[in-house]
């Protein structure tokens, strides 16, 4: 029963990919579809992840009243018809009002699945799980760049949407499994302690490890939303070509965490960590100095490959560096300020492509790796001075 579950997991964190790495890799081709201005990308993220904080924060909440499965189930759900509006888009409204569930929806199902996993499974399964989410964001760039060309970015969403679909329908009709493993094992989920913001936010290991995601999940974000279009205007390279240059960023991702998966056998979290950030500073490194797109685009694998571990790993410390009942909490309030960085670093940088330059690309990832690293060091010493 234990291994249909994670089955499950797995496959939800494939639908939570899907559409994270679609927009961003669609962009270049929507704005000029519809007559947007480029930076106009920052007012849907902004609304995306509005949705996502919300959710995260109220995620403690909802699995303590109706369970892990059912709000994954919900949540994936929300996604599909979030999906359906994308692609039915016929204006900046219509994105809007898109954005909004699927941000609902990716949040509820993020903070959910990571804490469960973090409570019931080994870390080496943490960082598997994660490199699923990695496959999901890499098939959208792959069938978009398929698409482009005979479909345009509609015909992009359509597919995913009937992938995105299939994964709702498994998470849908395994709500009975969750309900079964929950009285085999003893899950109590009503037994979660909800804590305060307030009293999260006096907590200094807490706010040091939410500024670890708030870092890392920018560079992500940044990446997903931006690196297309950088690679489009900053190297002058066609929607299909840097399309196909941006799956490498996700296959790096993925890649990324399916070693920190086996690594996790031989080292510990933290040490992963520090790995992980070390390729990083060499992935900026190589996008900073590039001048052609396809040492751009093996900078981006580096950045997948490095950054990839950090979530995972970061996740998995949460109920060992708090305990099990404080980390649903934690870990919501954790995905909440992770998000909020992610719904304002990337519209940060739409306004300064739109006001100075889409080149500034890989000097703002700079900036999110300098904050990344800087609250990685803070979470190191302040959790060894607790210890």
């Amino acid at each position: 029963m234990s291994i249909l579950i994670l089955i499950v997991i797995y496959i939800s964190y494939i639908g939570l990919g899907v559409p994270d790495s679609l927009f961003g890799t669609a962009w270049p081709a929507l704005y000029r579809d519809l007559g947007i201005p480029v930076g106009y990308s920052a007012f849907v993220t902004l609304v995306l992840y509005s949705g996502t904080v919300i959710s995260s924060l109220i995620s403690a909440r909802l699995v303590k009243r109706f369970g892990t499965g059912l709000v994954g189930a919900v949540s994936t759900t929300m996604t599909v018809f979030a999906l359906i509006g994308f692609a039915r888009s016929q204006n900046l409204v219509w994105l809007l009002s898109s954005a909004l569930p699927l941000g609902l929806g990716a949040g509820s199902i993020d903070a959910a699945m990571n804490n469960y996993v973090a409570q019931h499974y080994s870390s080496a399964q943490m960082s598997f799980l994660h490199a699923f989410y990695g496959i999901g964001v890499t098939l959208s760039p792959y069938f978009l760049s398929i698409m482009l060309e005979k479909f345009g970015w509609r015909g992009g969403y359509q597919i995913m949407i009937v992938i995105q679909g299939i994964i709702a329908l498994i998470m849908i009709a395994a709500i009975p499994l969750w309900k079964k493993i929950k009285q085999e094992k003893q899950i109590f989920e009503e037994n979660i302690e909800i804590i305060p913001i307030k009293t999260m936010l006096k907590m200094p290991a807490v706010r040091s490890s939410c500024g670890v995601f708030i870092g890392s999940c920018a560079i992500e974000s940044v990446c997903l939303t931006w690196s297309a279009t950088y690679l489009c205007d900053g190297f002058e390279t066609g929607a299909k070509v840097a399309a196909q240059i941006v799956t490498f960023y996700f296959l790096g991702l993925t890649f990324g965490r399916m070693m920190s998966g086996i690594m996790t056998k031989f080292f510990e979290e933290k040490r992963i960590l520090i790995v992980g950030q070390s390729i990083v500073f060499l992935a900026v490194f190589i996008v900073l100095i590039a001048r052609n797109p396809y040492l751009c685009g093996f900078g981006l694998f580096l950045v997948g490959l490095g950054n990839g571990p950090v979530f995972p790993n970061m996740s998995h410390l949460t109920p060992i560096l708090f305990g099990k009942e404080k980390s649903q909490s934690i870990i919501s309030f954790q995905m909440a300020i992770a998000y909020i960085g992610i719904m304002i670093c990337p519209a940060i940088f739409g306004f300064i492509a739109q006001k100075i330059s889409i080149k500034l690309f890989p000097v703002y990832l700079a900036l999110m790796f300098v904050i990344m690293v800087s609250q990685t060091f803070m979470l190191f010493k302040r959790t060894k001075k607790n210890a």
